[in-house]
């Protein structure tokens, strides 16, 4: 679901032809047209397409770009980490072999487009729904199940490689919140115990029930911490003939143990069948025919995944929560809605708790 456009379009194709020209030197006669929202894109930032048509060389071009405007009318994270966001997007783009959507400029000013943002090429290729579910309708539901197979396992083998990053190496060291805590899970929960605070009105109470016994039940974890995508889902990939084309929002990009990002995976498809109502597509591997693969590529044994879970369970309550608020400022449900506290996400946070308790 899309931000709510906030944007005269010509007068934003104006401003952006005339940033483009500074920046693109050798371009002239340029213009932009055809700006639009994509509908699949997310909430946690603007999204604007556009074409832009120059010349060169004596040579028209043509090419489609696309933007990403920080936060400003909405907030759907306590603290929105933007630039953090387009640095690790770069970092990646320009010393990884991860499939990242190059980025062309980041610009830091404000005073363009009301708050900073990214443009990135636009990457050809089709999204799995969030709503409706790919579990429910759209172009999933029409692949063969041995087509749903192969976009499942290419995107593990992407997270893989995600985890397998040298963190050091890459400088990618400045994504850690120390203010929250230790990296990995106690910074994590410390982040999303401050997360719920903040929501703007009362949250599932399951939510609080969760985050105490995620407290009580802490694992001890091992190992350097690696870099956590922490959006990894099948939504958040561009695919093309089922091939992983680019990998988006990285937005919650954290440090952490593999096993935050790999239950958090799991847990979203989980949601977008057994929340919806609907049988989970043939072909998709089950959870533990992933985690066994999962653990043979990464060369060890995944450890506590229960227990990620259920953190999974809450992040995604939390989240849930905080759209529902989101939709009432917008005036998209009433204000007396009970959405916030009372979703998808919260019902099923209550079944996975249930279970573990």
């Amino acid at each position: 679901m899309p931000v709510p456009n906030q944007r005269d379009a010509q007068l934003t194709c104006l401003l952006l032809a005339g940033w483009l020209a500074e920046h693109m030197p050798h371009a002239e006669g340029l213009t932009v047209s055809g700006l639009h929202t994509p509908s699949a894109s997310g909430f946690s930032s603007e999204t604007l397409l556009f074409d832009a048509e120059w010349t060169e060389d004596s040579v028209r071009r043509r090419q489609e770009f696309v933007v990403r405007v920080a936060p400003t009318a909405y907030q759907l994270f306590p603290e929105p980490r933007f630039e953090d966001y387009c640095r690790v997007m770069s970092i990646l783009g320009r010393h990884s072999a991860l499939p990242i959507p190059p980025v062309r400029w980041y610009e830091p000013d404000p005073g363009l487009l009301g708050a900073p943002f990214v443009v990135t090429n636009h990457v050809t290729g089709r999204v799995p729904a969030d709503n409706p579910t790919y579990h429910v309708d759209g172009w999933v539901t029409e692949a063969s199940p041995a087509e749903r197979a192969r976009m499942w396992w290419r995107s593990i083998d992407v997270l893989v490689e995600i985890h397998r990053l040298d963190v050091g190496r890459l400088g990618l060291a400045f994504v850690d919140r120390p203010e929250y805590g230790s990296p990995g899970i106690d910074q994590q929960l410390g982040y999303f115990e401050r997360f719920l605070s903040w929501i703007g009105r009362p949250a599932p109470a399951v939510c609080q029930t969760a985050l105490d016994w995620l407290r009580r039940n802490q694992p001890a974890e091992h190992g350097p911490p690696s870099l956590l995508w922490g959006d990894a889902r099948l939504g958040n990939v561009i695919f093309s003939d089922f091939e992983p084309r680019a990998v988006l929002d990285w937005e919650m990009v954290t440090l952490g143990q593999p096993e935050v990002d790999l239950a958090w995976f799991l847990y979203i498809d989980r949601h977008h069948s057994e929340a919806s109502g609907a049988a989970r597509l043939a072909g998709f591997p089950s959870q533990e025919q992933t985690i066994a693969r999962y653990e043979r590529l990464l060369g060890r044994q995944m450890r506590h995944m229960t227990y990620y879970e259920v953190f999974a369970a809450l992040r995604f309550a939390v989240i849930m929560a905080r759209l529902g608020q989101l939709f009432i400022e917008f005036g998209w449900l009433p204000p007396d809605s009970d959405y916030p506290a009372d979703n998808s996400a919260a019902r099923l946070l209550c079944t996975v708790l249930e279970a573990r308790c």
